[in-house]
Order: C-alpha cells, then sequence, then structure tokens
C-alpha cells in the first residue's frame, strides 16, 4: 500500500499551475544568477582598466648597483629554491653554500655571477634561479624596461608593486611563460 502522503504529493505534481510555480521560480533563480555573474565580470574587467593603453607605466623599480633597501651586510634571496639559491647581488649558488646573512658564499668555486647557464639566447630559462641571476645582469636594464613597458594589462598591478631590481626579476621570472619550471636533479 502506497502512503497518503506520497499519493497526495504526486497527485499535486500534476497540476499544471504547481508546474508553472516550479518553472517560474527556476526561471527567476537563472535570471537572477546571470545578472550576478555578468556584474562581477563588468567589476573584474574594470579591476584590469588599470590605465589606458597609450599612457606609460610610471614604475617604481630603481636600477641601482648596490640594488638592496637592505643593510650591505644583509642579502634577500630567491628562497624557493630546493637546490639552488640566487641572491639579489646576481650570485647563484647552491642552497648548502648559502651564508646566514643570506648571501651566496662568493668563496666557494661553484657561485657564478650573473649566470644564464639554463638561459636560452632568446631569454627562456629552464631554472628559476638562473633566470633570476641573468635578469640582474646591469647590461639586462634596457631589456626589463622594454618588459614592463610591454606587461600585461593582468600584471600591472603585480608589476607596479615592484620596488627595485631584485624584486622586478623574481616577479618577472616567476610569472613569464619563457621560464620553463624544471627540477634540477642531482
Amino acid at each position: 500500500m502506497v502512503p497518503c502522503g506520497a499519493v497526495l504529493w504526486r497527485r499535486l505534481l500534476r497540476k499544471r499551475w504547481v508546474l508553472g510555480v516550479v518553472f517560474g521560480l527556476s526561471l527567476v533563480y537563472f535570471i537572477t544568477s546571470t545578472f550576478k555573474q555578468e556584474e562581477r565580470m563588468v567589476r573584474d574587467r574594470n579591476l584590469l582598466q588599470v590605465q589606458e593603453h597609450e599612457q606609460p607605466i610610471m614604475w617604481k623599480v630603481k636600477f641601482s648597483s648596490g640594488n638592496s633597501s637592505q643593510l650591505s651586510n644583509q642579502c634577500r634571496n630567491s628562497v624557493q629554491g630546493k637546490l639552488l639559491i640566487t641572491d639579489e647581488l646576481g650570485y647563484i649558488c647552491e642552497r648548502k653554500d648559502l651564508l646566514v646573512n643570506g648571501c651566496c658564499n662568493v668563496n666557494v668555486p661553484s657561485t657564478k655571477l650573473y649566470s644564464c647557464d639554463s638561459c636560452l639566447p632568446n631569454g627562456c630559462c629552464s631554472v628559476y634561479e638562473y633566470c633570476v641571476s641573468c635578469c640582474l645582469q646591469p647590461s639586462k636594464q634596457h631589456l626589463l624596461e622594454r618588459f614592463l613597458n610591454r606587461a600585461a594589462i593582468a600584471f600591472q598591478n603585480l608589476f607596479m608593486a615592484v620596488e627595485d631590481h631584485f624584486e622586478l626579476c623574481l616577479a618577472k621570472c616567476r610569472t613569464s611563460s619563457q621560464v620553463r619550471h624544471k627540477h634540477m636533479s642531482r
């Protein structure tokens, strides 16, 4: 025997007006969801359009030989490398050769300055740390300025936040499609 509630529910669903109400509520939900999604897309598009394309971007990057906003006996470094680290002076070294102050030990034969070992002439590098070291070369300043001026609208907020040459190279090598991240095996 079928419970009385189930019979009443089936009869109620067979009524055309009930089906009309269900359809109407579904239609209202669909329309409001679509408009909310459109509003979000417009808001996101407006955030990305920070400036017009014709206006040059005023970058805050400072290129200098010292290159650091820190004390001279301290170094910032690329931090994330499992085997290799690049410090803000442009030296690349094995993680085990990193000094307590964050700088690479320049007295170790394997430490290199402005090394582009995994980089092709077109700027494509296979190892992040080599990309950063290569990018820090003073001779690359002109190329970096051109890169900044051609940065995609979506990345303008990121690149406008960098304060100096080192931060720019970290951001460029982390976000550029020219860097193919490979893990070095030993």
